[in-house]
C-alpha cells in the first residue's frame, strides 16, 4: 500500500511540474508541451496534480475541451478507485 501511495504522489508531483513548465513556456513564448502529453501525464492517477496546477497556476483555465478531458480522466480514476477499493482494503 505504501508503494502505491508513493507512486501516486510521484505521478501527481510530476504532472504538476509538467503543467508548471508548460505555463512558464507559455509566458516566455517558447515551444509548449503538447496537450496530449499533459493528458497522458494525468492518466496514471494524477488528476489531483493536474487540477491543482490548473487552479493554482491558472493554466488552461479558458479551454473547455481541456477541462472536459481532464474531468473525464478524473471520473475514470474515481471509478477505478471505487471498484479497486475492496481489494486495496483487503491488503491492509
Amino acid at each position: 500500500m505504501k508503494s502505491l501511495l508513493s507512486c501516486l504522489l510521484f505521478f501527481n508531483v510530476l504532472c504538476f511540474l509538467l503543467f508548471a513548465l508548460d505555463k512558464r513556456k507559455a509566458q516566455r513564448n517558447q515551444r509548449r508541451i503538447a496537450e496530449k502529453t499533459l493528458h497522458l501525464a494525468t492518466l496514471p492517477g494524477a488528476a489531483p496534480g493536474a487540477w491543482a496546477a490548473m487552479l493554482l497556476l491558472h493554466h488552461k483555465n479558458r479551454k473547455a475541451a481541456f477541462w472536459g478531458i481532464t474531468l473525464g480522466l478524473t471520473l475514470l480514476q474515481g471509478a477505478v478507485l471505487y471498484f479497486a477499493w475492496p481489494y486495496l482494503r483487503a491488503q491492509l
